[in-house]
């Protein structure tokens, strides 16, 4: 990799000069904001940050990283529960400016930079009545959700978001920007789509697209005191779910505020609204339910519904894993554990897969979660710092007593920095020594190492 010449302080001014965006120092105006990612838990100070408008911008910083010897930190969007966007004394590549968004309503796709959010995209590509399976919280970002993998409430009908991924403009460990598709590299788009941020910088996606327009969807809530009496009835109500249903069960708490805590159903439906309500009629027959609010609406809403229970600023611990069922004994835990849980914004989600998401081969793409079942994730949000210690030990308590009836199998984009090893070998799976054999190749120094890493 070529250096630049001079000294440090006309490097960093050359650097400075030919940046389209804005590069950030510690006591400049916008620093503290630009520093800042939805979990309000992480809380570190990079060297630099590196707002970039484009490819080129993205790729100059790469280079200047390595020539003044910073380590590299990537924003996208910046939900980024782990934190690993965020590091002390790094140059953080910030692409949260970069939101251009371009949709081909013929070829039926749509090119999008690495800072768009799913909120952004979905309305984008619902003007010209298209969409891709994108994040169940809108504010989550395209590009660490789509490189993780990307499930979603499409996921059923069209796969997950890295299965419709057709390219990748990639800034690499050498500053050079490549075009990455399976046709003009196989191997690195195999691991681009669910080998996270180990091979390069995103600057870029082209996503296939699907028609669709009005989907029929939302909640229906129950008291708790049914939590397990639903669960087991939505065990077994799944099991003959068609393409264009998804049900996810949730044990959480009120939208109004109040704390109440609620077993409920959030249900998705991409068929017409004959075939929604055949297939809904036993979820809103079932019980003495409080809130039925289920109905049509555009997709881009139903990618909304979860988002009050993950406000910006709000601080996070998850741990999830794949269940090896939905037994008796893993649903008696799940009610016992929520019985006791500490805060009024946290909840126990499971996570239905089945449909095209399971008609891939396990080694097709980087994704190896392929089995027909449920994740089963511990989203622990609060807003107290002082309620920290007893939020993180409720989930790592609740996630050790459910571990009887969980797999090792790990959602990548779920995964914290302190779960070791195992976890991440579980959440590449088989699929782990050929990605390392894609790093070796194409960053062989692991300059792009805070992620769930894949050391070269």
């Amino acid at each position: 990799m070529a250096t630049m010449a001079g000294t440090e302080a006309e490097r960093f001014d050359a650097f400075r000069a030919s940046f389209s965006g804005r590069v950030l120092r510690p006591g400049d105006d916008t620093y503290e904001d630009a520093r800042r990612v939805h979990n309000g838990l992480i809380d570190r100070r990079p060297a630099l940050i590196a707002r970039c408008q484009n490819a080129a911008d993205v790729a100059d910083a790469v280079r200047y990283a390595r020539s003044a010897g910073l380590e590299i930190c990537v924003r996208g969007g910046g939900h980024n529960v782990a934190g690993s966007a965020v590091i002390d004394d790094a140059l953080m590549i910030d692409l949260s400016p970069m939101r251009g968004i371009y949709v081909d309503r013929a070829a039926r796709t749509v090119r999008a930079q690495g800072g768009v959010i799913w909120r952004e995209l979905n309305r984008e590509a619902a003007v010209h009545g298209l969409a891709v399976t994108g994040g169940a919280v809108s504010t989550t970002g395209i590009a660490g959700y789509t490189l993780g993998g990307g499930l979603g409430w499409l996921m059923a009908k069209h796969g997950l978001a890295a299965d419709n991924l057709l390219g990748v403009e990639l800034v690499t460990a050498d500053g050079d920007v490549l075009d990455v598709t399976e046709q003009s590299n196989p191997d690195l788009f195999w691991a681009l789509r669910g080998g996270g941020g180990n091979f390069g910088i995103a600057a870029s996606f082209e996503y296939r697209l699907h028609p669709l327009q009005m989907v029929t969807g939302g909640l229906i809530a129950h008291p708790v005191d049914a939590a397990g009496d639903l669960l087991r009835f939505y065990r077994d109500a799944v099991a003959s779910s068609s393409d264009d249903l998804t049900v996810f069960a949730v044990l959480g708490h009120a939208p109004d505020g109040s704390g109440m805590k609620l077993a409920g159903l959030v249900v998705f439906h991409a068929g017409t609204p004959e075939e929604a309500e055949r297939e809904l009629a036993p979820f809103r027959r079932w019980g003495s339910p409080l809130m039925v609010e289920v109905g049509p609406m555009p997709y881009p809403v139903m990618n909304t519904l979860l988002d009050a229970g993950y406000p910006t600023g709000s601080l996070n611990y998850w741990l999830s894993s794949f269940t090896s069922g939905l037994p008796d004994g893993l649903i008696d835990i799940a009610v016992e554990r929520f019985a006791t849980v500490p805060s009024p914004m946290s909840a126990i989600l499971i996570e239905q897969f089945h449909g095209a998401v399971c008609r891939v081969g396990v080694t097709e793409t980087a994704v190896p979660h392929r089995e027909e079942g449920w994740n089963l994730l511990l989203p622990s949000v609060w807003m107290d710092p002082a309620d920290t210690d007893a939020n993180v030990a409720w989930t790592r308590e609740t996630h050790a007593a459910l571990t009887p009836h969980l797999t090792d199998r790990r959602w990548l984009n779920y995964l914290t920095d302190d779960q070791g090893a195992a976890a991440l070998r579980g959440a590449y799976g088989p699929n782990y020594e050929r990605l390392v054999e894609v790093k070796r190749k194409v960053d062989p120094e692991n300059v792009f190492r805070h992620n769930q890493n894949i050391a070269p």
